[in-house]
């Protein structure tokens, strides 16, 4: 059986430090860290995760909530999950999964949330472990988000260049702070050019946003840009917009938001603004674990820079 001291011999550190990269992570290098880890992945080190646990004081478990409705459609929610599990292994931390139906199901040393709204801080003011958010708010919690403000300004300022006459923003009928900053976004970049935004907004449904456009599409010109808020959107704005015979790309030109998935299978394929959601999900474990080692200090907020990517909806 692999020992203590056989790890230390193959990362050639001492079995103090073995014992302290296990233990107590945060208190060596992450170059110490590798080797350690590396040295335990060669020999096939596990460490006995409940003796860790006891001797800390600790669980070795951060539970994971969704406080919404998961949609099976769209793997968003698994791209973070593998990014948070990916972490938490390297420290021999357990995810537990939990939806609102069941939060209070066992122990923890921390929490991971997302899908917060403004009613379940209520909920969330009473947890005593440390919390990340997964997602803007405006409560005071530590958060992970990307960048929306500088995802939607991408978008806006390409359709800008793009000389599109008409530039019109679809946004998500939610009083969320993602929603406001996407907007913000959008409405910034108009204004460098002395432009008027046009901010339409529906429920998060391709169908709600397919019968938006078809309403409305007398108003909607030839040489019309539709930046949307979400993927799911921007499909239900190209459907609507393929079944009153305009021409994508050449007269009208769409935009989503995340690029997990619905993007891809798109007819045609769906320009977007890509979100890194594993990355994320990994920060959102780094920075659990930064609280539960030091006392659950603040370690801020955190917007992590999206993607443009162009397909065969832009010109």
């Amino acid at each position: 059986m692999t020992t203590l001291k056989d790890v230390a011999r193959e990362a050639n550190v001492s079995q103090m430090t073995v014992s302290r990269v296990i233990n107590h992570p945060e208190q060596v290098t992450e170059e110490l860290k590798q080797l350690v880890y590396d040295a335990m992945k060669t020999l096939n080190y596990h460490p006995n995760i409940a003796a860790k646990a006891l001797a800390n004081n600790r669980t070795q478990v951060i539970k994971f909530v969704i406080l919404e409705e998961i949609d099976t459609v769209e793997p968003y929610y698994m791209y973070l999950l593998t990014g948070i599990a990916n972490e938490l292994e390297k420290h021999q931390y357990t995810l537990q999964l939990i939806t609102h139906r069941n939060i209070s199901l066992g122990d923890c040393d921390g929490y991971i949330i997302t899908g917060a709204r403004d009613k379940d801080f209520e909920w969330i003011d009473t947890i005593k472990e440390p919390v990340i958010i997964f997602g803007e708010n405006r409560h005071g919690y530590d958060y992970i988000d990307t960048d929306n403000v500088g995802g939607i300004a991408k978008a806006t300022r390409y359709a800008i260049k793009q000389h599109y006459a008409n530039i019109n923003f679809i946004g998500i009928d939610m009083d969320e702070p993602f929603e406001y900053s996407r907007e913000e976004g959008y409405i910034r970049e108009l204004q460098k050019e002395h432009l008027v935004p046009t901010i339409f907004r529906c429920i998060n449904r391709s169908t709600a946003a397919r019968e938006l456009i078809e309403k409305n599409w007398k108003s909607f010109k030839p040489n019309t840009m539709f930046i949307c808020s979400s993927d799911r959107i921007a499909l239900g704005v190209e459907r609507a917009v393929r079944g009153q015979n305009g021409k994508i790309p050449q007269d009208y030109g769409i935009i989503g938001h995340d690029g997990v998935f619905l993007d891809q299978i798109a007819f045609p394929k769906l320009s977007t603004i890509r979100q890194n959601v594993v990355f994320m999900g990994e920060q959102c474990a780094v920075s659990i674990l930064k609280k539960i080692f030091f006392h659950n200090v603040s370690v801020g907020n955190q917007h992590f820079k999206s993607e443009l990517i162009l397909r065969d909806t832009t010109r």
